[in-house]
């Protein structure tokens, strides 16, 4: 199983999903640290991700080219502009039309709020991808 994460910045988010993967799902996964910048995705490899790649291009080309089973991000990632002006037009169209199932962390930034998300905490909804992901193993 290819499991891709997603994240900008620091890669704070990006960086709890993969450890919890890591310690989680006991099958054979890679999972590939896409990180808009340097920075989130050496923090993406030093949670335990096994290869990465980072900036525009790299991100494109991986999401079009390569083979992945799940897509993990903020909802910054859909959104030309999103995670602080670091998800290009490129990326957001990339991410939402790669083929694969996509789980997206519904996070209340951007003036984006999904309802019936008001009171749940990140770690509810990393809970629930991670038993979706052990259910598809």
């Amino acid at each position: 199983m290819n499991i891709a994460v997603i994240d900008g910045q620091g890669a704070g988010i990006g960086r709890t999903i993969i450890r919890r993967i890591c310690r989680e799902i006991n099958v054979d996964i890679t999972i590939i640290a896409l990180g808009t910048n340097k920075v989130a995705m050496d923090n993406m490899l030093g949670a335990g991700a096994h290869r990465g790649l980072h900036g525009e291009n790299a991100i494109c080309e991986f999401l079009t080219d390569e083979c992945i089973d799940t897509l993990i991000g903020p909802i910054g990632i859909l959104c030309s502009g999103g995670i602080k002006g670091e998800i290009t037009p490129k990326i957001a169209h990339a991410v939402f039309h790669a083929d694969c199932t996509k789980y997206i962390l519904p996070l209340k930034a951007h003036g984006l709020y999904i309802p019936g998300t008001r009171h749940l905490e990140i770690r509810e909804f990393i809970d629930e991808i991670i038993s979706d992901i052990k259910k598809g193993a």
